[in-house]
C-alpha cells in the first residue's frame, strides 16, 4: 500500500501553512489553461435530470469531431480520466510497463492493488512480459514526446505478445502531431485517454474521453457504473468540442501565455528543462527553497518529491499575475534573497 500522491491544486494546504485568503493566491501548480472558456447556455433539465443516452451520445459524436476519433469509434465519456485510472488494475492483467517519471497516479493505483510495476525510459525497455504499457504523451511533467509513428509501432508490438497500450494525451491539444487519437480502435491493443478540463479551462467539470476498441469501453462503461458523467458536463462537451474557432481562440491565447511565461523564466535565469504549453518545468538546485519563497508572496507551483530539483510552472492567467511572478522571482535572486 503506498501513500497518498501530490498533486497540483493543493491550495488549502498551502493557505494553511502560508496564510492569505484564496483570492490573494494565484495557483500555477496545475497544467490547466487558466482562462476557462465561456460556458454555453444550458437548458434547465441538464440540471435537474438524470443524464439520458441522447446527450451521451451526443457528447460522444463531439468528441469524434474533436480529437479525430477513427469512424467506427465512438469515444466514451468518462468522469474525468483518473476514474478510468483507478479501474485498469481491474481491466488488465500481467506485468505493467509505465514510461516514468510521469504522473504518478498509474503507479500507485497499481501498486495498491499488489501489482509490481516496471518504470521504463525508452520504447526499447519495453519486454516481452508486458502486456500494459502506459505512456503518457506529452508528457507531465517534463514534456516528454514520443513521435506518433513510434508509439504505433509499440502498439504493433504489444500486439503480436498479447499486450495493449494506453496513451495518455491529457496535453495533447496543442500537439495534435504525436497524437494517435484516430488510430484508437483501428489497431484494437491501442487505448487513448482525452482530458477536457485542461484545454478548456474547466478542470471542475471532472470531464474526459476513452477512444479504444468497443468492447474496451463497453468495459471501462461497466466499471463506472450508470450516470457517471453529468448533464452539464456532456451537456458543455457537446457544444464547445466541435467548434474549431473556439479551439483555434483558445490555443493562441494559451501560446501567448507560455511565450510570457516562458520570457519570466529566462528574465530570472531559471533553467527550462522541459514542459508543454500549458507548464514549464524548471530544473535549480534551489528549487524547494523557490516554491517555499514564492508561497510567501502567495504564488503557488507544484515541487516534486522525487525529483527534489524540479518545479513545475503553470501559465498566468494575464500580464498582472506574469507582473507579480517576475516581482516575486527577482525577490528571491536579488539581495537579501536564497
Amino acid at each position: 500500500m503506498t501513500g497518498t500522491v501530490e498533486h497540483g491544486g493543493a491550495l488549502a494546504r498551502a493557505i494553511a501553512e502560508y496564510g492569505g485568503e484564496p483570492g490573494d493566491w494565484i495557483d500555477l501548480s496545475t497544467g490547466i489553461n487558466p482562462n476557462p472558456v465561456p460556458l454555453p447556455d444550458l437548458p434547465v433539465q441538464f440540471w435537474s435530470r438524470l443524464p439520458d443516452e441522447d446527450l451521451f451520445e451526443q457528447a460522444s459524436r463531439a468528441a469524434a469531431i474533436g480529437y479525430g476519433s477513427a469512424e467506427n469509434i465512438r469515444p466514451l465519456p468518462v468522469a474525468g480520466t483518473q476514474s478510468v485510472i483507478q479501474l485498469l488494475p481491474q481491466l488488465f492483467d500481467g506485468d505493467i510497463a509505465i514510461f516514468g517519471p510521469t504522473y504518478e497516479e498509474y503507479r500507485s493505483r497499481f501498486q495498491r492493488a499488489g501489482r509490481a510495476v516496471d518504470l521504463v525510459a525508452r520504447v526499447e525497455d519495453i519486454n516481452d512480459s508486458h502486456r500494459l504499457v502506459i505512456l503518457v504523451n506529452p508528457n507531465n511533467p517534463d514534456g516528454r514526446i514520443v513521435p506518433r509513428d513510434e508509439v504505433l509501432r509499440l502498439a504493433d508490438r504489444l500486439a503480436e505478445q498479447g499486450g495493449f497500450l494506453v496513451v495518455d494525451e491529457a496535453f495533447a491539444d496543442l500537439c495534435p502531431e504525436c497524437s494517435v487519437a484516430g488510430d484508437a480502435g483501428r489497431q484494437s491493443n491501442l487505448i487513448v485517454f482525452r482530458s477536457f478540463g485542461k484545454f478548456f479551462g474547466l478542470a471542475g467539470l471532472r470531464l474526459g474521453f476513452v477512444l479504444a476498441a468497443p468492447s474496451i469501453c463497453g468495459a471501462i462503461r461497466d466499471g463506472q457504473g450508470p450516470w457517471a458523467v453529468s448533464g452539464p458536463a456532456l451537456g458543455i462537451a457537446g457544444s464547445v468540442l466541435p467548434d474549431r474557432q473556439l479551439r483555434n481562440r483558445i490555443e493562441d491565447r494559451i501560446r501567448r501565455r507560455h511565450a510570457a511565461l516562458h520570457g519570466v523564466l529566462e528574465e530570472a535565469d531559471l533553467t527550462i528543462a522541459g514542459g508543454t504549453p500549458l507548464f514549464m518545468l524548471v530544473d535549480d538546485d534551489r528549487a524547494t527553497a523557490l516554491h517555499s519563497h514564492l508561497c510567501r508572496y502567495r504564488i503557488l507551483t507544484r515541487k516534486f518529491h522525487y525529483e527534489p530539483h524540479w518545479l513545475r510552472i503553470g501559465l498566468c492567467r494575464d500580464r498582472d499575475e506574469e507582473a507579480r511572478l517576475r516581482e516575486a522571482l527577482a525577490a528571491f535572486n536579488g539581495p537579501g534573497g536564497e
